[in-house]
């Protein structure tokens, strides 16, 4: 059985703990309101987290998870893969920040132009946890990291997200205007995955 380390009480009533599991390590237990079931996730520089559905117990979660130790000891082997390989990226290939911002808003620009979109701000970030994304006034965040991309992926990202200004969804719509634009928008979104190792890289 997993052994309790630690426990604490987040606003909005959100209840976490930190237990030790058998051939793991760490993980983070969290009460989570939007669970519907109980869901195991596991990311790069944030570790192991168990989403936990109102009405189920933390000792149930704790069971859950030393089920799927073994599938969770391989993620997390995983993780720590591509934990390195961003750090040596980051040492072997810095990324001169004012040059990179000055090349992801002039493509912005000149797709926006081209396709016709209009769009408010544009930030450039170095967000861990996604590629982009537009606010609900039609402000844009771009991953600094894009730079790293292909060309063809770091287009996709861009159009993406301009669509967004349009359709504020993932619905039939808005992968028809994406597939419009771009042919084969789903493929291109699925081949961004094999690249999720670079949203952590530190510039």
């Amino acid at each position: 059985m997993a052994k309790i380390m630690k426990r604490r009480r987040f606003k909005s009533s959100v209840e976490a703990k930190t237990v030790e599991l058998k051939s793991v390590g760490p993980i983070q237990i969290e009460r989570s309101r939007r669970a519907k079931h109980i869901n195991v996730s596991v990311r790069p520089y944030r570790g192991v987290r168990v989403a936990v559905p109102v009405g189920v117990s933390f000792a149930s979660a704790e069971l859950f998870a030393q089920s799927k130790a073994g599938w969770i000891k391989k993620q997390v082997e995983k993780m720590e893969q591509m934990e390195r390989a961003a750090q040596i990226l980051k040492e072997n290939n810095p990324i001169d920040r004012p040059t990179a911002c000055k090349q992801l808003v002039n493509r912005l620009n000149y797709l926006a132009q081209k396709h016709g979109f209009t769009y408010n701000r544009v930030f450039i970030r170095n967000q861990k946890t996604r590629w982009g994304s537009c606010s609900g006034k039609n402000n844009i965040n771009l991953n600094i990291n894009l730079v790293r991309l292909p060309d063809e992926l770091m287009d996709y990202t861009i159009l993406h997200e301009l669509v967004h200004t349009r359709v504020k969804n993932h619905g039939q719509q808005f992968w028809a205007q994406l597939e419009r634009l771009l042919g084969d928008a789903r493929k291109l979104d699925r081949a961004l995955n094999d690249y999720n190792h670079l949203l952590f890289v530190e510039t």
